[in-house]
């Protein structure tokens, strides 16, 4: 059975997709979970006592004291990152994805409720499936009261990442996990009131991002209702104010579905594993991984693009050469910062979700004309060069920051610092869909064995001996 989940190749993605396709059918998301999850755990099971001792990699001192990068020693099922060929959902390539996953009705692009699908069972929906999801999700999208209350009393002056996380921790009154933890339930049912309370909290995330966008910025401004005919981003850009602007709607649709998730060892999707190991509902887990994408080497990266590109752009004026973009590159780095949005911890070529975003930009005659998308065209036509030449980058190519945020502003979206706030609805989708897994798998607490400096030097000690 588990074949259908890991596609190794380019051409078996796209045969795996069609099957997918034609086995999904009018299953609800619980029940096709119900029929998954015990084959899931058998395989688990099997792993354990067959292949308990093969050695998967080595650790170095480097690793130790690095960041841990590259380690492998994290279960993570939906995705998988190569650092040639990009993101892999389920064996599903980003390509992959934009053919067989469904859109909204009247769209073209991947929305968010086709990913989660995806991420949470392995398998494609259907349209029909697709749109029941939309549904469950927009009845579910109303935040309580008191919640609303608190996010409304927070100074404005807070920063919107911080409102974010505050929200999502206090939803966490209503966790359907934390209730029936208290009551008493087998170890086996933990991942159903899991589900529930992921459910709650991704439909639950547009209102509550809308809100703190619409007090920090456009304060006494009345929230539309939810319209329960919406998919998910369709009432987020309504609840902002940019309902009628169907091109950024079209725009966040892909770029939340691409964003949920990147593997699970990037520093928010860790820290949500890392936290639900122990057993805290979604809300506290969630709301520690938002701290964790808070951070300017991750979630705030794609403001930092646009404020770098925005200085070039007032620099050096609208007739922007290729020459002039080299040497203002060249400054950056010989003043000692990093070119933001480019090299990537794990990928060593172009980010498939940069080139997903870039030929959504071609197809719209608003983008290609617009001076920021084409500078940041002009950019990539001249830094992964210059970046070789410096020579202190692993990989001189853009990730997805080189662009996101540019198409955001050109749309109206100008608001740097609520960018990451979106990227936070977003990274939900993969973070949260773990977390059922690791209910279902019966996966343990994290702990990892750590060393001091002298245990370490003792360690390196020995073994030369």
């Amino acid at each position: 059975m588990f074949a259908r989940f890991v596609v190794p190749t380019r051409a078996s993605a796209a045969r795996f997709a069609a099957t997918q396709y034609r086995f999904a059918s009018t299953k609800s998301l619980r029940d096709t979970l119900k029929d998954i999850i015990p084959a899931k755990q058998e395989q688990l099971k099997k792993l354990k006592t067959e292949h308990g001792q093969t050695v998967v990699g080595d650790v170095k001192v480097e690793n130790i004291i690095g960041g841990m990068r590259g380690l492998k020693a994290m279960l993570w099922d939906a995705s998988v990152l190569d650092p040639i060929e990009g993101i892999r959902f389920h064996g599903l390539s980003i390509p992959d994805c934009q053919k067989v996953l469904p859109p909204a009705p009247g769209g073209k692009e991947i929305i968010p409720e086709s990913m989660l699908w995806l991420l949470l069972t392995g398998q494609v929906p259907t349209s029909e499936q697709t749109r029941q999801l939309s549904r469950e999700l927009a009845e579910k999208g109303d935040l309580p009261k008191f919640v609303e209350q608190l996010v409304d009393e927070l100074p404005k002056t807070l920063h919107p990442m911080t409102q974010l996380g505050i929200g999502v921790a206090a939803l966490n009154h209503d966790s359907a996990f934390q209730a029936a933890y208290e009551k008493g339930m087998k170890k086996t049912e933990y991942w159903a009131p899991t589900l529930e309370d992921c459910l709650n909290l991704i439909a639950r995330l547009p209102a509550l991002a809308a809100r703190i966008y619409r007090n920090v910025y456009k304060p006494g401004t009345e929230l539309p209702a939810i319209n329960k005919d919406l998919d998910l981003v369709g009432n987020y850009t309504n609840m902002l104010g940019y309902g009628s602007n169907q091109n950024l709607t079209e725009y966040l649709r892909l770029y939340i579905a691409l964003h949920g998730d990147h593997e699970g060892g990037n520093a928010s999707a860790h820290t949500a594993h890392l936290v639900g190991s122990t057993l805290s509902d979604p809300y506290l887990s969630y709301s520690a991984a938002l701290f964790a994408l808070a951070g300017p080497l991750h979630g705030l990266a794609n403001q930092e693009v646009l404020r770098w590109q925005l200085a070039m752009q007032q620099e050096l004026g609208d007739k922007i050469t290729h020459d002039d973009i080299r040497d203002y590159l060249w400054k950056t780095l010989k003043s000692g910062q990093v070119v933001p949005g480019y090299g990537h911890g794990v990928l060593r070529n172009p980010d498939p979700r940069f080139i997903a975003l870039q030929e959504f930009c071609q197809a719209r005659p608003e983008l290609k004309e617009s001076p920021i998308v084409q500078l940041v065209n002009k950019t990539f036509e001249v830094a992964p060069d210059v970046l070789k030449e410096h020579g202190k980058t692993k990989n001189p190519y853009p990730n997805v920051d080189a662009t996101s945020g540019c198409v955001l502003y050109h749309y109206g979206l100008t608001e740097f610092k609520y960018y990451t706030v979106i990227f936070g609805v977003s990274r939900a989708l993969g973070a949260l869909t773990q977390l059922v897994w690791a209910r279902a798998l019966g996966l343990p607490i994290e702990r990892p064995k750590s060393l001091s400096l002298d245990a370490l030097e003792e360690l390196i000690k020995n073994q030369k001996q």
